[in-house]
């Protein structure tokens, strides 16, 4: 990869050899390996067992979690926060396994619709709850610095599935909950 690094620069009429870019190559190469780590990732291995029974049935949110991704159409950045629930029946996941889920999923290249789809749909499959809720929202660097130029506009994606898709009480609940503070 660092071959082609060095390459790019040269195409992008940089100088690969100034003493500032000597080590471009290698550090370019190391970010984009931990950028898009999610791809070695294994879903068994983050959960790690840690799917408990247990007789609650009320909503479990975890909101606010950051995340960082790679846009597949212009390996620019795009970021924000992720606001995950789901309604149980008899099984609950670890709180820090749901935010480890959005990091494997984020670390890929990705489109945020897809991503949002992707956290929301292994919710559901590991976890068998009544519904699933994800909300993103995202602020994309390629909308930023390029292209259109709008520095404020964020893209807010959701996918809701079960109890969260069929009753509008169950998902205005979740909405009104990820809006509070």
């Amino acid at each position: 990869m660092e071959h082609l690094i060095k390459n790019l620069l040269t195409q992008l009429g940089e100088n690969p050899e100034r003493e500032g870019l000597l080590k471009t190559p290698h550090r370019v190469s190391e970010s984009l390996k931990f950028l898009t780590s999610g791809y070695k990732m294994n879903i068994d291995k983050i959960v790690n067992e840690a799917i408990y029974n247990e007789k609650y049935d009320e909503m479990v949110i975890v909101k606010d979690i950051d995340f960082f991704s790679l846009c597949e159409h212009h390996l620019l950045p795009f970021f924000g926060k992720c606001h995950i629930a789901y309604l149980p029946d008899g099984k609950l996941i670890g709180l820090s396994k749901v935010a480890r889920i959005v990091e494997m999923f984020s670390r890929r290249l990705q489109i945020q619709e897809r991503l949002t789809c992707e956290i929301a749909d292994t919710m559901q499959e590991i976890l068998k709850p009544l519904g699933v809720a994800v909300v993103m929202s995202g602020l994309h660097l390629c909308m930023v610095m390029r292209g259109v130029e709008k520095q404020n506009a964020i893209a807010v994606t959701s996918s809701m599935l079960g109890v969260f898709r069929e009753e509008e009480n169950t998902r205005m609940e979740f909405m009104n909950l990820i809006k509070g503070k």
